[in-house]
């Protein structure tokens, strides 16, 4: 049995056993042992356990709310919760989103559940991981959620297979890219709720937090977990023009819409908050906010706030990856307002809900650490721990790229660059030859964690066909792999006719006759291939060719043709789908859209 075989063995063992336990074992790194917390015996056995609500915007940096320092944006709801709320001030993510989102479902960092870039499925969360959802169910909780899970969007992957009841979602990492409904632009758009499309009137984070009051009410004699990842601020930056006007002729402010659009989140925020009060749940509800990494457009050069930071989404520099994180539990004991400064990360937050709301743990080692003892503020020690995160936008990761091993005081950045965050917290100093100790011992740790890490790194997490779970499926070039060449990953990319290539990672579930549909266009859009909408680009495409397990045909497209039907009987198994849209001069791209169906 190979490297690759015994890891993916394990993994499956440990998702179908971890109802069986009820403590995980914490991998934490650095200095001493982790305290044991004892907050779900504390609560007592006749408190009911607490719901617990997680909001969690995207692309809004650590400086995009007042209550943090920007004075020129409105935020009043935020700044109220802040300031009653427990705050991690030295809180990490992943410096992009769908890293970020699956540690944040784990526990786990990222890159050892499959998950290390945006598109190129790399962004698929591995079958056999646990999430947060699976935790929460297996204990009794109603799960729920609502707006962008971008984990994949197609079986295993969906959020409705990880362990949530309701689901209300866009596809993809954002509205408008290419698994998201076609159409779609933040207004009035068509989303997928349950697995099924569906048509919503209003503005998507409207809609988002409409989903989830529903959901609580409906479920408010608990408990639930309702998981609430706004799409927004990331781009593109459509908001409803009264949000955006205020800021319209602010010299100071970077991007109107971004900050709009923040200003509606906060909007939402405050009528959720009223929501639970109004239901009586405000008290015994663990509300938690955060963002997914650094700033997208909240600072550029003089403009905005950034909190002294350097970097931006994407940096493995603070400013991409230290975010804001607040925790209101006043039953608990969790709120009245007060600064945690402790390191701490979005691999903590299972364990920690895990801890206080007395969860069945997974059998899978987490990476994270229960943060109770921070946030109840007793005098438990808080041993010093060194954390990591890195940018691996690309096909296969890279030791030291754009990478941050973190302590408290220091920041080793790619493996050369070290600061003293604590007396340069804009990382403006390099003070590596002055620390060369530092530097080594941080380096140590480094590689350490990168074997800890890597046991995904020479395979691929494979959609899989002809399930019972989805059949069709729709497969997207959001999701081809690809030696690091131009991804058709949205619409205006296909709009565009983008010139590019890449293939499917998938397994065949069952061995059998399969039909399959080459499309430029989705099936929403009712338009030959070789037409276009309006802004879109007529391609010529005459010829279509398909290779799957060991198959390879080609079919002619003729002028009215929506899509190019292949039917092929195929074995169980693990393969690779290929595809070639080919124009009448011989010009070849892959077809951004498939639809499987297994007949038989």
């Amino acid at each position: 049995m190979g490297r690759r075989s015994r890891v993916k063995e394990v993994h499956i063992v440990n998702r179908r056993c971890f109802l069986q336990r009820a403590g995980a074992g914490l991998a934490a790194w650095g200095l001493g042992a982790w305290p044991k917390t004892t907050a779900a015996v504390e609560a007592g056995p006749s408190s009911p356990r607490p719901n617990v609500v997680l909001v969690m915007t995207d692309d809004q940096g650590y400086g995009d709310i007042m209550a943090l320092g920007n004075r020129h944006i409105r935020t009043p709801h935020l700044d109220r919760l802040w300031a009653r709320s427990v705050r991690l001030t030295d809180f990490h993510v992943d410096p992009t989103c769908a890293p970020t989102r699956a540690a944040l479902m784990t526990g786990r960092y990222s890159s050892r559940t499959g998950v290390w870039h945006t598109i190129m499925g790399r962004s698929l969360l591995a079958a056999d991981e646990v999430t947060m959802a699976d935790v929460f169910k297996a204990s009794g909780y109603a799960t729920g959620v609502f707006g962008k899970w971008h984990l994949g969007d197609n079986y295993p992957f969906r959020p409705q297979d990880r362990g949530f009841d309701e689901v209300l979602v866009h596809g993809g990492g954002g509205v408008g890219q290419l698994p998201d409904y076609w159409g779609n632009d933040y207004f009035d758009d068509t989303y997928w709720h349950n697995g099924v499309p569906h048509k919503y009137t209003g503005y998507c984070t409207d809609v988002w937090f409409a989903g989830a009051m529903r959901f609580i009410e409906a479920h408010r004699d608990g408990p639930f977990f309702c998981y609430l990842p706004t799409n927004a601020p990331h781009g593109p930056y459509h908001v409803p023009e009264g949000y955006a006007r205020p800021y319209r002729d602010d010299p100071a402010v970077p991007n109107a819409d971004f900050y709009g659009m923040i200003t509606n989140i906060d909007d939402n925020v405050g009528r959720l908050r009223e929501h639970l009060l109004r239901l009586g749940l405000e008290e015994n509800t663990i509300l938690v906010f955060m963002t997914d990494n650094g700033t997208a457009a909240g600072y550029r050069g003089d403009k905005g706030h950034n909190a002294g930071m350097r970097g931006t989404k994407g940096s493995e520099y603070d400013g991409g990856h230290r975010v804001p994180c607040f925790v209101h539990w006043p039953e608990g004991g969790v709120s009245g307002g007060r600064d945690v400064d402790a390191l701490a990360a979005h691999i903590d937050l299972l364990p920690t809900f895990i801890d206080l709301c007395g969860l069945n743990a997974p059998q899978a080692d987490l990476d994270g650490a229960s943060l109770s003892p921070l946030l109840r503020g007793g005098a438990t020690p808080w041993p010093q721990r060194t954390l990591f995160v890195h940018s691996q936008r690309i096909e296969w990761p890279e030791k030291w790229r754009k990478s941050a091993a973190m302590t408290e005081r220091w920041r080793l950045i790619n493996g050369k660059e070290l600061y003293d965050i604590q007396a340069d917290p804009g990382q403006a100093n390099d003070v590596a030859a002055r620390h060369s100790d530092v530097v080594a011992q941080l380096r140590r740790a480094y590689e350490t964690w990168w074997e800890h890490i890597n046991d995904r790194f020479d395979g691929y997490c494979e959609i899989v066909l002809g399930s019972d779970r989805e059949n069709p499926s729709r497969l997207t070039s959001h999701d081809w792999h690809t030696d690091n060449g131009p991804v058709p990953w949205n619409q205006q990319a296909v709009l565009a006719g983008l010139k590019a290539n890449g293939f499917w990672a998938v397994h065949l579930e069952r061995a059998g006759r399969y039909r399959f549909e080459l499309r430029r266009w989705p099936e929403e859009v009712a338009l030959p291939m070789r037409a276009a909408p309006d802004r879109g680009k007529a391609l010529d495409i005459v010829e279509a060719r398909i290779r799957i397990a060991a198959q390879s045909e080609s079919t002619k497209v003729g002028p009215e043709d929506r899509a190019a039907v292949f039917t092929l009987s195929l074995p169980a198994g693990s393969t690779r789908l290929d595809t070639e849209l080919i124009e009448r001069d011989g010009t070849s791209r892959g077809a951004y859209f498939v639809y499987v169906e297994r007949l038989a």
